[in-house]
């Protein structure tokens, strides 16, 4: 497999407003988990007007930092890079404390024909602990789950301006892949790309079907690339500043996989929990659900491809897989 040169972070200065770079601030929510790093990294971008980046979840230590953060200022857009409750929630508030629109590409997309065949994970203690104190706190749950309450005011498209003021610019880019209306957002004034999930320092990005799509997800890494960004910015984790191999890492990493996933049909492997076990040796198997779903994010394009079929109605899970 091709290594990525992730990009670690020191520390996590929860509650406050820390200056990234000119014109961005950052305010971390304290939700770290498998999913979040060590928490929801909201931008601030603007100094007297502002917009604000992913929100972030509802959690009332969070809520109160951004209040803060924000007082004497003017919001005049909410961004929103896709509907995850640990990026979107807090997005209701601040646009009736602000009056600012909200903006992104539309809500999440349910598919309705598509039937799920596993079952969630069953949490372990340490999980259920963690939920525990954290709904007595008040705070979020640690586990990605969908906002399907969030339908942006303002629905942009690549290319659209979703917020500017004195000195910056935020243009909208299109990015399906861990979800189909993943959006990241363009300050070309610094050639700096606010990336959401899609691209993150720490780790790579689950790609979850039906929404999920891989295809997708290779076609907008590419697109991330061809604007040659000098730094990305991902909700979670510390900035990427040399960029086009980090995306080429990325890009190898999951054509990798995919040869391997291949591999395993070929050699046999039918079932998706086989072939976690046989790819991700050495991996908590806490994160075996999600490797299975990226799993199937690729044997979805190896079906697709001509080169994998399944047996039964639809790519799933449990579905057992073949050579085509």
């Amino acid at each position: 497999m091709t290594a990525i040169p992730f990009v670690t972070l020191d520390d996590a200065r929860y509650g406050e407003a820390v200056q990234v770079a000119p014109h961005v601030q950052r305010v971390i929510a304290k939700n770290p988990s498998k999913f979040t790093y060590f928490g929801t990294g909201t931008y601030l971008v603007g100094e007297r007007d502002v917009a604000v980046i992913d929100p972030g979840p509802a959690i009332a230590a969070h809520q109160e930092a951004l209040a803060a953060a924000l007082e004497g200022r003017t919001v005049t857009a909410i961004l929103v890079t896709h509907c995850h409750s640990d990026h979107s929630p807090l997005a209701a508030w601040l646009k009736d404390l602000t009056g600012a629109p909200t903006v992104a590409f539309g809500p999440h997309v349910l598919n309705p024909n598509w039937v799920e065949d596993d079952t969630p994970d069953e949490p372990d203690e340490e999980e259920l602990a963690a939920a525990k104190a954290a709904e007595e706190a008040g705070e979020a749950k640690v586990e990605e789950s969908l906002d399907l309450d969030f339908t942006p005011d303002i629905r942009v498209v690549t290319g659209d301006i979703a917020a500017s003021g004195d000195g910056w610019t935020l243009e909208a880019v299109h990015t399906p892949g861990h979800t189909s209306n993943h959006t990241c957002f363009w300050l070309p004034e610094q050639r700096a790309l606010f990336t959401g999930d899609h691209i993150m320092g720490w780790s790579t990005t689950v790609i979850t079907p039906p929404d999920g799509d891989m295809r997708d997800y290779f076609a907008s890494l590419e697109r991330a690339r061809a604007l040659l960004p000098a730094t990305l910015w991902p909700t979670h984790g510390a900035p990427v500043t040399d960029v086009p191999p980090f995306i080429d890492a990325f890009v190898a990493h999951r054509l990798d996989r995919e040869a391997q996933v291949l591999g395993a049909v070929r050699d046999g492997v039918a079932l998706i929990p086989d072939m976690v076990k046989r790819l991700y040796v050495g991996v908590n198997e806490k994160l075996y659900k999600a490797a299975g779903r990226s799993v199937l994010a690729h044997l979805i394009k190896l079906v697709d491809d001509g080169v994998v079929t399944f047996e039964g109605d639809q790519p799933g899970v449990t579905t057992p897989y073949r050579p085509a």
